[in-house]
């Protein structure tokens, strides 16, 4: 549905020109929701805005459907792309009613409709985002969130076959940004649209997605559904990005076995170049071991420093061997503070890097 090939963009700053997105590719299929995430800085709002038709490439395509918005000597204009947008800012005129709000792109914009469809667009739209009983109120008397749906039915009402997103949901508390995403995802696929959302948020991102891309000044890292990204990303720093990690360093003692200085563990992850490798584990694949237990790889001593109840879990803080500070979770108190503990991950929740794939320094076992 939205093709990107080789899609460049620079921007001139104090020092220079810098590249906000270099020779990205991406594919999103039809009926997608495609969640583009990464930190400030690393071009998913630009990629956005270009596809919108609000930033022009230096380079590349973009073609939606069979048909090119962007490409040698073309580039079609944003009013003329037929989407739906929606952004941060709510964008909702203080002046009009709801009702109106909704209703006057479709009075005053580029493909103006008959009145009688808009009344019965605007009144589908309210309804589908719960606020038909809301449609004579003056905006200003919307709570935020409210006003973030008024935005959504104003994007939907033109009966886009694409909507973009753009970060929605940041200036909403929590919960209203989980209630509010549970019904965009659920609103997405009722209409059938295909959804290029921006956001920084990965538990958003992997809450909603089908296919989620991460960027990172301006290079696309890895691209895939929720889980795979969080279970086997392809580098540490995409694993960092979708949650906890403990990093250990490590040298090879062959392909499936890595010394490190807790211990030996086995790995079951594709081949790493070079002998020094970085392994990691996520903080819920620790579990606990019977001091008993036969397996001797991927199982350690420790000793509990602390254990905190978040109510649907316990997260705690171990030492081990000389030192080294690793992060766990568990659904059970693991033990008292003090107390020596056997942990045993198994060798399918480790994942292996390069030695050099993680710059930041192991301050941290679980940083992010």
């Amino acid at each position: 549905m939205i093709s990107i090939r080789e899609l460049r963009k620079e921007f001139m700053i104090a020092d220079g020109r810098v590249a906000a997105l270099k020779r990205l590719d991406l594919e999103v299929a039809e009926g997608e929701f495609f969640v583009i995430v990464g930190a400030s800085g690393s071009g998913k709002t630009t990629l956005l805005r270009c596809v919108a038709g609000l930033e022009t490439p230096d380079g590349g395509e973009i073609r939606v459907g069979d048909r090119t918005v962007f490409g040698e000597a073309l580039w079609v204009p944003p009013q003329d792309r037929n989407f739906g947008m929606v952004f941060q800012s709510y964008a909702v005129w203080p002046h009009l009613t709801v009702f109106d709000n909704v209703a006057l792109p479709l009075r005053e914009g580029a493909r103006k409709i008959p009145r009688r469809q808009v009344r019965d667009r605007v009144r589908e739209a309210l309804r589908m985002v719960q606020l038909d009983q809301q449609a004579d109120r003056p905006s200003t008397l919307l709570s935020g969130g409210q006003q973030q749906r008024v935005a959504l039915a104003r994007a939907i009402a033109v009966n886009p076959k694409v909507l973009l997103m753009d970060e929605p949901l940041s200036n909403l508390d929590a919960r209203l940004r989980e209630e509010v995403r549970g019904r965009i995802r659920e609103l997405a696929k009722q209409l059938g649209a295909t959804v290029l959302y921006v956001t920084h948020d990965q538990v958003e991102a992997m809450a909603m997605a089908d296919r989620i891309a991460l960027l990172s000044l301006g290079d696309l890292l890895q691209y895939g559904a929720p889980m795979d990204l969080y279970r086997n990303p392809e580098c540490a720093e995409v694993a960092e990005f979708f949650g906890s990690v403990n990093w250990l360093p490590g040298r090879r003692v062959d392909h499936r076995v890595v010394e490190t200085g807790i211990g030996r563990f086995e790995v079951s992850g594709g081949a790493v170049p070079g002998r020094d490798v970085l392994i990691g584990f996520r903080p819920e694949s620790m579990a606990p071991a019977a001091p008993s237990d036969p397996r001797t790889a991927n199982t350690f001593e420790a000793r509990l420093v602390s254990s905190v109840f978040l109510g649907d879990q316990f997260v705690y803080e171990v030492t081990a061997g000389n030192e080294q500070r690793l992060t766990g979770k568990s659904r059970t108190a693991p033990a008292t503070d003090g107390e020596r503990l056997h942990l045993h991950v198994p060798p399918g929740n480790v994942m292996v890097f390069p030695a050099d794939d993680r710059n930041t320094a192991f301050a941290s076992p679980a940083e992010h």
